[in-house]
């Protein structure tokens, strides 16, 4: 077709309108850096603000529209643990952010001091999430790092000096070449495909879509209604209308608590975008099946959602066979490791399809966390951390939470910008040095022998 008569099909354009070629493929480009860290969650954001605050050329990738991972997207706004028994344990960047968050909302702090006994959560710090996601945002900015959001890893290629990692986008097709690379993504994804070995659980923890519904008085239920609603509930799972993990617990404990969280969805994987789309799709009809359910009683007939996380929440995927690989034993014992590099802090925290019953630490036990955890077996030049930390499942319940993980992300980040300064692997940066660089930028570290 001629381009007059192809121009005369169109018609008339709308006012303004600019007519404008098909897009092309996206152009190849290239890129260096001192650190490359891919994944933005609680540990990669902390990572990439170290590293750069250490004067390392620092790019930071994530897949996704914002930083904080669990912490923002995931809903858990609750980052913690940073105190034990009395005192801070963690420290650094992580809880210069979180505490800034909490600053500029006016929110307040717990009081550390009181003991919580086996209520942990009494020293959980809320936090509005997506104003944690703006400043986590605003201190990478301003120590330099280049943000790439929309981007994840294709292939991760051993190079000259380091690594040489593929990154797909929108419409973007970049190389860039790192002299260090610090995987937090979760899943161990760039260790993956670097070819070393992770692992994972036959049966992994389940997952959960976070989300609070509100247009009802929890102290106004009448008794006899939640009774008789306790046992439509269970009537509803024996003919499948509900999931037995829709509600963990009783329908009537659940509504008197307001009505929060509570669900498990099991089978969650977040290791794949297909596995992840069905993990995503699964939490949102858990929550469709659970709103009209309970709309059917008439007390509960203008139930509304107030709160709905775009994620489900991922506890568990793969993590990396590292150097050292920290066990239950470990961690309950508060074993100080000769490498420590940061604490972590919580009780041990396996949920399974019904609930989860935490086994709280003895008093005065604080884990620690080795730099060798933090690096794959056999590997040159690539760190992770994060969940992905080498652990067992009863380990890894612990570590995996967000104060625990920023701690791990900025003992990373520290390392890796003193390897590519130096031009060493990570496992051969003078372990002294990478205490003084992180107590320097105000972590916490563990006292060894």
């Amino acid at each position: 077709m001629k381009r007059r008569h192809f121009l005369a099909t169109l018609g008339t354009l709308p006012a303004g309108s600019v007519l404008v070629a098909a897009t092309p493929p996206p152009t190849l480009r290239s890129l260096a850096a001192d650190v490359l860290v891919i994944g933005g969650g609680s540990a990669g954001a902390i990572a990439a603000i170290q590293a750069a605050r250490l004067g390392a050329k620092t790019i930071l990738v994530e897949a996704g529209s914002q930083l904080g991972g669990t912490t923002t997207t995931g809903g858990v706004d609750f980052p913690g643990l940073f105190h034990a028994w009395g005192k801070q344990v963690i420290a650094g960047i992580g809880w210069e952010i979180v505490k800034r968050t909490a600053e500029l909302n006016n929110d307040e702090l717990p009081d550390f001091a009181k003991p919580t006994g086996r209520q942990h959560w009494r020293h959980q710090v809320r936090i509005n999430g997506q104003l944690y996601a703006a400043l986590a945002e605003e201190a990478c900015v301003q120590a330099g790092v280049q943000l790439r959001y929309y981007e994840s890893p294709l292939t991760v290629e051993e190079a000259a000096g380091g690594w040489r990692v593929r990154l797909v986008g929108k419409g973007t097709m970049v190389d860039v070449t790192a002299k260090q690379v610090v995987d937090c993504t979760g899943s161990a994804t760039a260790v993956g495909l670097a070819g070393l070995a992770r692992m994972r659980e036959e049966t992994r923890q389940p997952g959960t879509l976070i989300y609070r519904v509100g247009g009802y008085d929890p102290a106004a239920l009448d008794p006899n209604v939640l009774k008789a609603l306790q046992e439509k509930h269970a009537a509803a799972v024996k003919s499948g209308a509900l999931k037995r993990t829709d509600i963990n617990g009783s329908v009537a404990g659940w509504l008197g608590k307001g009505g929060e969280s509570g669900n498990h969805i099991v089978g969650a994987d977040g290791s794949t975008s297909e596995s992840h789309t069905e993990t995503n799709i699964a939490g949102r009809q858990s929550l469709l099946r659970v709103l009209r359910f309970l709309q059917q009683e008439p007390a509960l007939a203008l139930m509304e959602i107030e709160r709905l996380q775009p994620e489900t929440g991922i506890r568990e995927t793969y993590r990396i066979v590292g150097e050292t690989t920290v066990t239950v034993e470990d961690y309950e014992s508060g074993r100080v490791f000769a490498d420590a590099v940061s604490h972590s802090f919580y009780p041990i925290d396996l949920h399974f399809a019904g609930g989860v019953r935490p086994k709280h630490l003895n008093e005065g036990v604080v884990p620690t966390v080795p730099i060798g955890a933090l690096i794959p077996k056999g590997s040159k030049n690539l760190l992770v951390a994060g969940r992905c930390v080498s652990s067992d499942q009863l380990a890894n319940s612990a570590l995996r939470v967000q104060a625990s993980c920023m701690a791990m992300g900025q003992a990373a980040g520290a390392t890796a910008a003193l390897a590519a300064g130096s031009g060493a692997t990570p496992k051969a940066v003078p372990l002294a040095d990478i205490r003084s660089a992180l107590a320097k930028h105000g972590a916490i570290i563990p006292r060894t022998a």
